[in-house]
């Protein structure tokens, strides 16, 4: 029996989210007009934890942390924080829930109201909550400090000031009501690298300075290895693999990882120009109309005729490294893992023998097979 001291701060099981489709829309709409955007999600966030959500765009990392939130209704599934389920909340039970759970946005521009002054912009979630307006608008220079930003700042307005000062009002907004929880959706894709530096260190001195946990979504992988303790991969609105960071980067079992960790750029041109790289063909499938069995085996090397007729479920093959392969990289066979078991994972690997590879869909280097 699960107690308070190690239940997970967010678990999430078989979450997902569909938009369009026939109902209550034009008769035009068919079946396959109804995008997959998140297909039965899960995982555990214990606290003080990192865990990012990486894969390439439209995979669903941005709409999941937003169907955590509710700020998109999900249409199945469970998220429950501290225990207590999300999806049941009225709007009123949700507010007050939101004090604990906030959200940073990817675009530190278009998150913040052109015609308000900060002052107005951060002290907002105070006032809502309840707090006077006067108190509320006067805790605006601490919350400012809190992030590196001075004071001063109070009276601009956010075309006053630069990508990484405006993403810090952001995340001053987030921390005003003090919560648990941080949904960061990609805060440091639309900054300057010099600045994205800026703005991590910012968040992991937070983190420990006041306990937070946060979900990092991301695809910039030398940014996730960074912050994050595990990391889960997502395709066409799935985990395919989930494990630690030292599992997943220094022992990525899933096909699609591995393309991951090649194609992202090495700081050493000696390195980089020597390194073999895995160029998949295609594109992504369209989320309305997912390959059958395993929705990444038109684009895998690996895939055999199994791929196409079953799905394959997330797999642990050792100490919480998960991945959803029936033909997995450089491990020994694992075992079923439900929704209800998952695990945390931790930095323990297995290896064991690599099979054949499959039919070649895709450009693999030599040293990449098996």
């Amino acid at each position: 029996m699960t107690t308070p001291a190690d239940q997970p701060l967010l678990s999430v099981r078989n979450l997902v989210k569909d938009f369009g489709g026939a109902a209550g829309r034009s008769p035009l709409k068919t079946k396959s007009s109804i995008v997959h955007a998140v297909a039965d999600v899960s995982f555990d966030l214990p606290r003080g934890e990192v865990l990012s959500l990486v894969g390439e765009s439209g995979c669903g990392k941005s709409t999941t942390g937003r169907c955590i939130l509710r700020l998109i209704e999900p249409t199945s599934g469970s998220v429950a924080f501290e225990g207590d389920e999300v999806t049941t909340k009225s709007e009123r039970e949700m507010r007050a829930m939101r004090r604990n759970m906030q959200i940073v946005f990817q675009d530190p521009f278009s998150s913040l109201h052109p015609r308000r002054r900060i002052r107005d912009i951060v002290a907002e979630p105070l006032i809502i909550h309840g707090m006077a307006r006067d108190k509320a608008r006067s805790a605006v220079p601490s919350l400012l400090d809190r992030v590196s930003l001075s004071p001063d700042h109070v009276d601009k307005y956010p075309h006053e000031l630069s990508g990484g000062q405006r993403q810090r009002v952001g995340i001053a907004r987030a921390l005003s009501l003090e919560p648990k929880l941080l949904i960061l959706d990609e805060p440091v894709s639309a900054l300057d690298v010099s600045i994205q530096a800026g703005v991590l260190r910012l968040l992991e001195e937070l983190r420990d300075e006041l306990d937070l946990t946060y979900l990092f979504i991301a695809h910039d992988l030398s940014v996730v290895r960074h912050i994050s303790n595990r990391t889960a991969v997502m395709y066409l609105g799935k985990i395919v693999e989930l494990g630690s960071v030292v599992d997943v980067f220094e022992r990525p079992t899933h096909p699609y990882t591995k393309a991951l960790l090649s194609a992202a750029p090495i700081p050493d041109p000696h390195v980089e120009s020597a390194r073999a790289r895995i160029v998949l063909a295609g594109d992504v499938p369209s989320p309305s109309n997912p390959p059958s069995g395993c929705h990444f085996r038109t684009r895998c090397w690996r895939a055999e005729d199994r791929c196409r007729d079953e799905e394959p479920l997330l797999i642990d093959h050792g100490g919480g490294h998960l991945a959803a392969c029936h033909f997995p990289l450089d491990v020994s066979v694992g075992v079923r893992v439900s929704a209800d078991a998952m695990t945390t994972a931790t930095a323990v690997g297995q290896s064991g023998s690599a099979r054949d590879v499959g039919p070649a869909t895709c450009s693999v280097d030599a040293r990449f097979r098996g």
